[in-house]
């Protein structure tokens, strides 16, 4: 009969061993998502966007900043980043160097809450507690700093926002704009943070418009009132990122949470959203980084996606 600690024992390490892996490994294990959606006009060629997301970039991360810039060598057509590229206020630098070689595309990109405050230190199980509650974002509904967020650190966003902006990159911080790409006239509407009650969707409400090719709604995190609001007005195709993917997932099952009030089914990855009688193509990318207080993925590797778009049937 075997002691009766060598059960506790035995999952003692079991956990050890998935937090070393979880830590060690995974975490640095970059992949490369290839979807299609067929969103173009009909008889249009294919359109090759990269979607990153979710860097959250601390100094000294030499491995994913190497890879950022292999990224490069896809040559999209377009480059979408959907915010939170800080998770340290020391990072703009580092950040603009791995992104520099995408920087020579075109782009567009929003922000997130940690592009503009530091990361606090947090219990991971909160994140659990607001799934069953239904309890999201940082802020309270009037608008208020939930406590948490007052006394985080404020990051020099707007270096970062500069060096997008030098570069080219549409800043689509609650407004719209347009790219040329490709011989194709593409229309984006972004908003800031809805994660922290920064969206103002009546600024850029109206819907897509009947001169461009193709018109993108673009935010960092996927709450339902503004996929509804993207749907309902026609958007063809909404990119998003901010869930991480769940981050810490269970093998054949999926996420447990989604740090939002979308559902763990849509996490990550290519689905639709409807809403007002239509429906949108949906990309949420899992994001290649980590808050830096819980660096740590399972079950759901760091990630950009190489989004091929493609005429309508």
């Amino acid at each position: 009969m075997r002691p009766l600690y060598s059960v506790p024992l035995a999952v003692a390490a079991t956990g050890a061993a998935g937090i070393a892996y979880a830590a060690g490994y995974e975490v640095r294990s970059f992949r490369l998502r290839r979807v299609e959606a067929p969103v173009l006009p009909r008889g249009a060629q294919p359109l090759r966007v990269l979607h990153v997301s979710d860097i959250h970039m601390v100094s000294g991360q030499r491995k994913k900043q190497r890879w950022l810039r292999s990224l490069a060598g896809l040559r999209p057509d377009l480059v979408v980043n959907t915010g939170d590229n800080l998770s340290d206020p020391e990072g703009v630098p580092e950040t603009l160097d791995a992104l520099g070689p995408l920087l020579e595309f075109p782009g567009a990109y929003v922000f997130g809450s940690n592009d503009y405050y530091g990361p606090v230190a947090k219990n991971p199980a909160r994140y659990i507690a607001a799934r069953l509650t239904g309890a999201h974002g940082l802020n309270n509904p009037d608008g208020t700093a939930r406590r948490g967020i007052t006394g985080a650190v404020h990051n020099p966003w707007q270096k970062l926002r500069d060096g997008f902006d030098q570069a080219g990159w549409l800043n689509l911080t609650n407004t719209r704009g347009r790219l040329q790409v490709e011989g194709m006239e593409l229309e984006f509407t972004g908003l800031d943070d809805p994660h922290i009650r920064r969206d103002r969707y009546q600024e850029v409400a109206g819907g897509p418009s009947r001169d461009a090719d193709l018109s993108i709604g673009v935010v960092h995190a996927p709450y339902l009132r503004v996929l509804d609001a993207f749907a309902a007005e026609r958007y063809p195709l909404i990119l998003a990122g901010h869930t991480h993917g769940g981050q810490l997932c269970i093998p054949f099952y999926g996420a447990l949470v989604t740090n939002c009030d979308i559902d763990p089914g849509r996490v990550k990855g290519l689905s639709t959203h409807k809403a007002g009688g239509y429906r949108s193509y949906l990309h949420v990318s899992a994001g290649c980084g980590t808050n830096r207080y819980t660096p740590v993925r399972f079950a759901c590797p760091p990630e950009a996606t190489l989004l091929t778009l493609t005429a309508a049937e």
